[in-house]
């Protein structure tokens, strides 16, 4: 899984792609394929942190967090998270979001939401369903599609101005952020902007075992596609 995000990351506009782990495993398998991974401390206590340990020692104004359970993210999606920060010097964050779909991930926790205000920044993030939608059909499994209109899927990619992340993992876990257990929580508490712009590229997260059959679906389905 992580040498499919090594692989497509590489393949976007980026100078350069590094694995930041605490895991051997994920070390020796990472130099394997021949990429480059950089050993962290253990006691991160998530990637933004784990990634700031890395991006301070490196020269450069924009760093970009692909998570590795994002085995389908799309290089598109890498530039499309880049965009917002290159276009306005002084924005702090950006990320991805897409339509949801169906009823089954707009009640999954482990799916997250975010809402977002005309310019495009972030409101909020949530494991619940958000914006509530004042409607009897809401909770039903037969929920019509058309509902969904205005819910987004976050998606796992953050682009940091490098100044502002190692200014965020200064700061203390927010109460919402330990409520939601949404680290870019801490970052709106700060008062930081974070640009939400749309995915063109569906992706599918492995946030669970479960979700591995359908990453490698999609996996199959695009190559065939490619054909």
């Amino acid at each position: 899984m992580i040498q499919w995000v090594y692989e497509r990351s590489s393949a976007a506009s980026v100078d350069r792609v590094i694995v930041a782990t605490d895991s051997t495993e994920i070390l020796d398998a990472v130099r394997a394929f021949g990429g480059e991974a950089v050993m962290t401390r253990a006691d991160h206590e998530n990637g933004s942190q784990r990634i700031a340990e890395v991006a301070a020692t490196l020269d450069s104004d924009l760093i970009v967090n692909v998570q590795g359970d994002e085995p389908t993210i799309h290089p598109g999606a890498v530039n499309a998270v880049q965009a917002p920060l290159e276009a306005e010097p002084q924005l702090e964050m950006a990320t991805l979001a897409e339509p949801i779909k169906n009823h089954e991930d707009l009640f999954n926790p482990n799916v997250v939401k975010v809402t977002f205000n005309k310019a495009g920044r972030a409101m909020y993030f949530s494991r619940s369903p958000i914006p509530f939608v004042k409607h009897e059909g809401m909770n039903q499994i037969r929920w019509e599609p058309g509902l969904a209109h205005g819910h987004y899927r976050h998606v796992g990619i953050y682009a940091y101005r490098r100044e502002f992340l190692l200014q965020y993992v200064a700061e203390p876990p927010c109460s919402l952020e330990r409520m939601e257990g949404l680290e870019q929580l801490r970052a709106l508490y700060m008062g930081a902007r974070i640009q939400v712009a749309a995915s063109e590229w569906p992706s599918i997260g492995v946030d669970t075992p479960a979700d591995v059959p359908r990453a490698e679906a999609f996996l199959i389905e695009e190559n065939r596609g490619s054909e």
